[in-house]
């Protein structure tokens, strides 16, 4: 996948995820077993962990572009509205390009969203970056891993182990609406393929 945002911030393909486990993963970060290759080859999971509250989803998209091209738009967080939906993003603290560096991303439309404070907690382009997600809703980690693909150009995969607040009530909120998650995912890493092959 802080300090508080900026008052600047306003609203605004085709892989199998890897099999085998990175030996650097912060947590539980392999694209679980269970996932599903949907049509176009995407792959999409979603589990809810009812035992700690955690729930994840991961999609995973083939892009065009080389994995240092990839890695260089996905970390130019002041672009990040030109493929993520709904959504502008900034350092606010160091320049959002190392470890201990902070983020603020905004989601919503106008006035009405949350802001999404963030700590990168790993740091290896082009390759990885790992997110720990601090603000009041979204906590958890996220992880983006851009990975070379044999025949060339890349694949991107981006997954979320998310802590689902409000109890047996956030566990179903999750439930009905980790399909819509995992299709806003998979949308902004579409616009991220366009975006990093022009």
């Amino acid at each position: 996948m802080n300090g508080p945002a900026s008052d600047s911030l306003n609203a605004p393909e085709n892989a199998s995820a890897p099999d085998s486990p990175d030996e650097h993963a912060n947590g539980p970060w392999t694209v679980p077993p269970e996932s599903g290759e949907a049509c176009g080859g995407e792959s999409v999971s979603g589990r809810a962990n009812v035992e700690d509250d955690m729930s994840r989803v991961s999609v995973a998209v083939d892009v065009a572009a080389s994995p240092e091209r990839v890695f260089e738009v996905l970390t130019d967080w002041p672009r990040h509205h030109e493929w993520m939906l709904l959504t502008r993003a900034e350092a606010v603290a160091g320049e959002g390009h190392g470890e201990g560096d902070r983020l603020a991303a905004f989601t919503g439309v106008g006035p009405l969203g949350f802001t999404d404070t963030m700590t990168i907690t790993r740091w290896d382009p082009p390759h990885e970056v790992v997110v720990r997600h601090t603000g009041r809703i979204i906590r958890g980690t996220g992880r983006f891993r851009v990975l070379p693909r044999p025949a060339g150009g890349s694949t991107v995969v981006w997954e979320e182990d998310l802590d689902v607040p409000f109890g047996a009530a956030g566990r179903l909120i999750w439930t009905a609406t980790e399909g819509l998650t995992a299709a806003f995912l998979r949308t902004s890493l579409r616009r991220l393929a366009a975006l990093a092959a022009r």
